[in-house]
């Protein structure tokens, strides 16, 4: 990467922006994660591309519907505009696991959608996410990837993921002193 360039930062939602509420589908119970403001912030100040990729098997159960988690990913996004750090663009896969589709991470199919869409290279960008699924699919596409200590963590931590942060405070702070060289 050359100096200078800040990278495209991949963000799973749940578990890593805000709370993980299992099915979420009232935008109304969104709520920040410790450090999530404070990482946000600075990611948006360094330059970087903030985009979510969640995945949202909740639809292809039956759980919650597709207008539900659009609503849910509004609410994120005008609440990230509040705080100063807006989304460049959220994807989210709404697919149960067994629908083998190319688009439910670990896949790499709405990576490389962003990527396509927004300019950057997959293997150039950064995925922040507190499962082995986000880790997995950071891994396929070639690019760096951090693991928020979260519930999943344990199970998690077998995914080899090349930093593991405690919040994206943390997260935002390596990225800052490995890819941003300002002179």
């Amino acid at each position: 990467m050359d100096a200078n360039t800040a990278p495209a930062v991949i963000l799973d939602r749940d578990g890593t922006i805000v709370v993980d509420r299992h099915y979420l589908g009232d935008p109304e119970q969104l709520a920040f994660l410790p450090g999530a403001v404070t990482g946000l912030r600075k990611l948006h100040s360094l330059g970087c591309k903030l985009i979510v990729i969640t995945n949202q098997s909740g639809v292809g159960r039956g759980l919650l519907t597709f207008e539900q988690v659009q609503r849910v990913n509004a609410g994120l996004a005008s609440m990230m505009d509040t705080i100063g750090a807006p989304l460049t663009a959220t994807y989210f896969c709404p697919h149960a696991p067994d629908a083998h589709c190319d688009c439910r991470k670990p896949a790499t199919g709405l990576l490389l959608q962003a990527a396509r869409e927004h300019g950057f290279d997959p293997a150039a960008c950064i995925v922040i996410g507190d499962k082995a699924s986000d880790i997995e699919m950071g891994r396929r596409a070639g690019a760096r990837t951090m693991l928020v200590i979260g519930e999943h963590f344990a199970s998690a931590q077998s995914s080899r993921p090349d930093i593991i942060v405690k919040d994206l405070s943390e997260a935002a702070i390596h990225i800052a002193a490995e890819y941003i060289h300002i002179t």
